[in-house]
């Protein structure tokens, strides 16, 4: 005979508990200490198999509490594989009533409660085992530190003398008969009680159930050794029952008289087969009416292995903010898991991302850099929120166009700290000078202020999006970006077509031409927004009419284009190469290739890494374009990048007062003087028409 030793319960507390304690305590208890009902939930044991040795090892007799566990227990009730049992929460006001609690005096009272119900035999209220378990609860919540020191009480009569087991503890195949397993099963997979009695019936082919408190009658005519208790069993201890079985055998034997029965620890799913446990037990002696309560026992040990409280230190995730931050980042972080195990997540946190233009393309693109983890958020923008912006522009609302409209750009980055405080986002106010608009003396300082600090922002910012309405507003970020070789991004709209494209970053041999061979990617520098253009940007604001003054596109085209420009960016950022990555559409491709032709080592985890994508929405079809930096171009060419370098704001102000000014510089004029005198050149073959007079 050996004794029976019960598997204690360890606590599981979520975060979220702790965070509903707060709200609790804040904002309904304050100083009021008074008990706070409370549940608590177990599942059946559960084994998990050690891969280094095969051998399957028990995940202990857990017992947890979440931010459910405040909800009233009629709306959170037991369930064929979950167990909710009652419980009371007291939480001090100072960790000195905490340290001093009559901690005795409060499992005595439980105690006492379970007590009354084991000798309550003849109740006309339906007992249940979860009755007969109640738990207790003491906390102090450090709310300036979110520190919660707390311990769990699980009350359980003391039985003396104790309970023996008769034999060894076998599986539920080598007690039972086959279709005595298959009614437990079934019997189990539709019960919310996690304890009944059972019994073969009369032709000992299924078991026949009843309640707790039917032992009596139930029992009548039956055998000891058939006399059988079936519980859902917490334990994974191969012969250590859960800590719930103890009240349980507390009031078979006092209220019914039972001294020997059998025990099946049910610990089988549907899944799973083999686990639960049985054996048969019996108490040394005969019980003996008693009328005085036995001791109580059941405070949790803590880390120490010793009685006494433990602490959760919950200061890095009980903040909300903080808490936001693992939320934000949690679907991220399961793409590493199995899908993308070489993702550099970090990488894309740390990019520090300026949007030149607040409006329909700089709120969908800021809301999409913050879903890849963004932290560092600018805006620049000159204009207010209009009463037709809300509609089409997610960061702002109705509010936002009163009294005048607020800044766009302030407007934008306080809306992305409502949506996520994490975020660091800052809107600035600014006139981005532009060629072919002429700069009036008096404002000459301001304007140089204004590249000043433009520069400054493209200077502290890794990659910059230009998001503008016009043509010539991408100029100057476009000459900035190249001279500083940051990465550029471009999203611009038709009616129902987008262009996202990345600038060219320069490398130490950009002078150097590259030879385009066919089928494999470009290996010199990529173009920019204007290296197809064969006219300088100019003046296309003056004499517009109104649908000419209003972007007017399919509205659903700008989210489209926005969030192909992020997805983009961060396959670019994902590559080795980063900035510099060659784009894996070759030149003169259809873009219908497969991805990652000719640079499999050095592709991006996320795809292919094109250069251009310019999209249809009228036939729902994208192009992938690789696009060669020409030595002409007005935005990038060494030209005009080395007198922008060289002469600075000087030369900027000749290119915002004379529209054919970058023309000259880079040699778009002499293309044009050659072009006419090869037309003036050639012999034109001029044929009367017949008739003619």
């Amino acid at each position: 005979m050996n004794p029976v030793q019960f598997a204690p319960f360890a606590t599981s507390i979520t975060p979220d508990f702790w965070h509903k304690l707060t709200e609790l305590k804040l904002n309904v208890l304050k100083l009021d200490d008074a008990p706070v009902d409370i549940t608590a939930s177990f599942t059946r044991g559960k084994t998990v198999k050690d891969r280094k040795t095969g051998e399957h090892v028990g995940l202990g007799c857990t017992i947890e509490l979440d931010a459910a566990s405040f909800e009233k227990s009629s709306s959170k009730g037991s369930s064929s594989d979950r167990v909710c049992l009652p419980g009371v929460l007291r939480n001090y006001n100072t960790i000195e009533d905490f340290k001093n609690a009559d901690k005795a005096g409060l499992l005595d009272s439980l105690g006492d409660q379970i007590w009354s119900k084991v000798t309550s035999s003849g109740a006309s209220e339906p007992l249940t085992g979860s009755a007969l378990n109640p738990f207790l609860l003491l906390t102090f919540a450090d709310l300036k530190k979110y520190k919660y020191h707390y311990w769990c009480g699980f009350p359980a009569l003391l039985q003396k003398p104790g309970w023996e087991s008769s034999g060894e503890w076998t599986t539920l195949e080598g007690a039972l008969s086959e279709d005595e397993s298959h009614s437990l099963y079934q019997y189990q997979a539709t019960s919310k009680s996690f304890v009944s009695l059972a019994h073969p019936t009369s032709g000992k082919k299924n078991l026949e159930f009843a309640p707790l408190t039917e032992a009596t009658s139930f029992f009548a005519n039956v055998a000891e050794s058939e006399r059988t208790v079936v519980f859902l069993d917490p334990s994974s201890h191969p012969t250590a029952p859960g800590w719930p079985l103890r009240n349980v055998l507390s009031y078979l034997t006092n209220s019914h008289g039972i001294s020997r029965i059998r025990i099946v620890a049910y610990r089988d799913s549907a899944e799973d087969h083999g686990k639960s446990r049985v054996s048969t037990i019996s108490l040394k002696e005969a019980p003996e009416k008693v009328t005085l309560r036995p001791g109580v026992v059941g405070w949790e040990k803590n880390d120490k292995g010793k009685l006494g409280p433990r602490v959760a230190d919950l200061a890095p995730l009980m903040d909300p903010t903080r808490l936001a931050d693992q939320a934000v980042d949690l679907n991220l972080q399961l793409m590493r898991w199995r899908i993308m195990p070489s993702l550099d997540l970090e990488k894309v946190s740390r990019t520090k991302v300026l949007l030149l233009g607040a409006g329909t393309l700089g709120c969908y693109v800021a809301r999409t850099l913050m879903a890849w983890g963004v932290r560092k958020i600018t805006f620049v923008d000159s204009s207010t929120v209009s009463f037709s912006n809300p509609v089409r522009q997610p960061l702002f609302d109705f509010e936002d166009s009163l009294n005048g409209g607020k800044p766009k750009a302030q407007a934008a980055a306080a809306a992305l700290k409502r949506i996520y405080p994490g975020v660091d986002s800052v809107g600035i106010t600014l006139s981005i000078p532009m060629p072919g608009h002429p700069v009036p003396p008096n404002l000459v300082d301001k304007a140089k202020a204004d590249v000043k600090q433009l520069e400054d922002l493209m200077e502290v910012h890794d990659v910059t999006y230009l998001l503008m309405d016009s043509r010539e507003s991408r100029w100057l970020p476009t000459v900035i970006g190249t001279a500083k070789k940051k990465l550029v991004m471009t999203v611009a709209l038709g009616f129902d077509t987008f262009l996202v494209m990345r600038h060219g970053v320069p490398t130490d041999d950009a002078g150097e031409k590259k030879t385009v061979v066919p089928g494999a990617p470009y290996e010199g520098q990529l173009g920019c927004y204007y290296c197809n253009d064969i006219v300088a940007p100019r003046d296309s604001l003056t004499d517009r009419t109104l649908d000419q003054m209003c972007t007017v596109t399919r509205p659903g085209i700008a989210s489209i284009a926005s969030s192909t420009a992020v997805e983009l960016m961060v396959s670019v950022l994902q590559h080795p190469k980063g900035s510099l990555a060659h784009s894996d559409i070759p030149v003169n491709s259809s873009g219908d290739q497969a991805p990652g032709q000719g640079d499999q080592d050095t592709a991006s985890p996320l795809g292919i890494v094109p250069h251009q994508i310019r999209g249809f929405l009228s036939r729902f079809h994208n192009m992938k374009i690789t696009g060669q930096a020409s030595e002409l171009c007005t935005g990038c060419s060494p030209k005009i990048v080395n007198a922008y370098q060289s002469e600075g704001f000087e030369m900027l102000r000749q290119a915002f007062d004379d529209a054919k000014y970058l023309e000259k510089v880079s040699g778009l004029d002499k293309m044009y003087a050659e072009s006419e005198e090869i037309m003036e050149s050639v012999d034109w073959d001029e044929e009367d028409d017949e008739g003619s007079i």
